[in-house]
């Protein structure tokens, strides 16, 4: 095909929320922004194929799951209707809609879009491939790496077998099987693995470590660890996979291996999630001085540049975490600089949630973390059985705790398990950035009667100033 070249001030490859956001974020401080997706559509996975829609879904799981819950306190609303159908279309609704709000910003901030896959032919030029379109050549002065992750696969399984997903697939949800593996006990396996168990499916995880999602506090994991046993058929821990076998019928057996033993189950399908990788291996990065990890990720400073100074690199393909809300701040950093700006990365902590049943959020500095650094921390802890919130939503499985300084009492980190964690953690992490301390928590007033309560309650246990429980005064 012949060959068009066009020049931008600023290009940016990738439209997810990293990508939009510094695009936005450029145009908006007056840069000529050219804006580059291989999809048809903006949003990138995040709102195509992963935080949007799994979020969707988890939205009628948890509707299910508490109905559910409501037939020994008097409610019984009977056994759900699914159809399956409506419920993809609904969910396709959702992404569309963003689709279009993305798609009508770019237009208003006079952002150009190209769609094709895009590689780099030297340090200053980009190839962007589009089916049945001639090549077009992108000169920049500045660009802007987003081009994310994908789902990672494991080596020696079937591969395109179509009862073998990841997660693109299973929120595609073309079908609702009978008996589904999740291969991975990290937090995308356990959000499918909740959507389809409340839809209607036998779930069963398998997970090479020995706990479910390996690196979080052990604590926060565990209420969610026996709430899933209660609702998944299987869990297996310390077990890996050994082969998977498509049968005739379009059945998969599979093999495990659990220390010295194996043994053998079938199921109608099986979703492989077992982390996602850099997309670095798809840019033709060896034609330019760009360098990278052996894990695949873009280095970058707190500027978010590569060693190449006017190339730059956010988001999933520039390092964990691999999550939306830290490459949308690595975006806007990246486009301030861009235009001179004196901006930099320097966030104190990043929130991370896992959306399940109870939902798990923490932020700035783990337990896991400090133990193994020997960083020094003083904690204090609230039970959720004790908030009379949470009793009301018929929960008491949850718990707040607050990780401080010991000497100069200010907030190290934060961890919480229950209902809406992921909403309550917003407190913690800006108690984090304006370097709070534990009397500026727990001389906050809360309203009352909420779960928001519990994280000045986990500072008063620390100082010793509670009321809503009996803390034996420490010797």
């Amino acid at each position: 095909m012949s060959s068009t070249a066009i020049h931008h001030s600023v290009a940016v490859l990738g439209s997810g929320p990293g990508g939009y956001a510094a695009a936005f974020r450029a145009a908006d401080l007056g840069k000529d922004v050219l804006l580059i997706e291989r999809d048809s559509v903006l949003g990138g996975v995040c709102l195509n194929r992963g935080c949007i829609p799994s979020k969707a879904l988890l939205h009628l799981a948890k509707v299910i799951t508490e109905a559910e819950d409501l037939k020994d306190k008097g409610v019984n609303f009977g056994t759900p209707d699914v159809d399956i159908d409506a419920i993809r279309t609904w969910k396709n609704s959702v992404v569309n809609q963003l689709n279009q709000g993305i798609a009508r910003m770019a237009k208003a901030r006079k952002v150009s879009t190209l769609q094709g896959a895009a590689r780099f032919a030297s340090n200053t030029e980009l190839l962007v491939e589009a089916p049945d379109r001639e090549t077009v050549s992108v000169t920049f002065d500045d660009v802007i790496i987003a081009a994310g992750s994908r789902p990672a696969q494991i080596p020696g399984l079937p591969e395109h077998h179509p009862n073998i997903i990841t997660s693109t697939g299973a929120l595609d949800l073309e079908i609702l099987p009978s008996r589904l593996l999740v291969v991975g006990g990290g937090y995308i396996g356990l959000e499918m693995g909740t959507v389809y168990q409340a839809l209607g499916s036998a779930v069963s995880v398998v997970e090479f470590m020995d706990t479910l999602l390996p690196g979080a506090d052990p604590d926060l994991v565990r209420p969610l660890s026996r709430r899933l046993k209660k609702a998944f058929s299987n869990i297996w821990l310390k077990t890996k996979v050994q082969n998977v076998e498509p049968q005739s019928d379009d059945t998969l057996i599979v093999t495990f291996q659990s220390g010295e033993n194996t043994f053998t189950e079938t199921f109608d399908r099986v979703l492989i999630s077992v982390g996602r990788k850099p997309n670095s291996d798809l840019l033709d990065l060896d034609r330019t001085s760009i360098k990278i990890n052996d894990r695949g990720f873009i280095a970058v400073n707190e500027r978010q540049q590569t060693n190449v100074p006017h190339i730059y690199a956010i988001g999933d393909i520039a390092g964990d975490p691999m999550l939306a809300h830290k490459a949308t701040h690595e975006g806007k950093v990246a486009a301030e600089v861009i235009a001179g700006l004196p901006a930099a990365f320097d966030a104190r902590a990043i929130p991370a949630v896992i959306f399940t049943d109870p939902e798990i959020a923490w932020t700035g500095l783990t337990e896991t973390r400090a133990k193994a650094e020997n960083i020094p921390y003083a904690k204090g802890e609230f039970p959720w059985g004790a908030s009379g919130r949470s009793l009301a939503l018929g929960r008491n499985d949850g718990k707040t705790k607050v990780l401080f300084d010991p000497k100069t009492k200010r907030i190290l980190g934060a961890g919480l398990v229950g209902p809406g964690a992921g909403e309550l953690i917003a407190e913690a992490t800006l108690a984090i950035e304006m370097g709070a301390d534990a009397e500026d928590l727990g001389l906050t007033i809360h309203a009352h009667p909420t779960l928001s309560e519990t994280i000045g309650n986990a500072a008063e246990v620390f100082s010793g100033t509670v009321t809503d429980l009996y803390v034996p005064k420490r010797k």
